[in-house]
């Protein structure tokens, strides 16, 4: 049963990756860091883009517009703590 809490552990963490990688990607696009025109900068961004969708688009829907500012990831980031700060106090479930 702990290898259940280790197995969710490392989704949790790779999905933490991928936000941060798409956060961070999207500021150096921004401010022209990265050129949007080159294919491997637009394939990752398209494949983080259609990964994080389906967590972003339920998020987006209740968060109100704020102009040009997506919260979605920062709300995404926080609930997959509180997420694993859940699964870690109640490890002892799992042994």
């Amino acid at each position: 049963m702990f290898s259940l809490l280790q197995i969710l552990l490392l989704v949790i963490g790779v999905a933490k990756f991928f936000i941060f990688a798409h956060f961070i990607m999207s500021w150096l696009m921004a401010f022209n860091v990265l050129n949007a025109r080159q294919q491997f900068v637009q394939q990752v961004w398209m494949g983080l883009s259609r990964l994080l969708e389906p967590l972003y688009g339920p998020i987006r829907r209740v968060l109100p517009s704020m102009g040009g500012l997506d919260l979605a990831p920062l709300v995404a980031l926080l609930a997959i703590y509180a997420l694993e700060i859940v699964l870690r106090n109640n490890a002892a479930a799992f042994l």
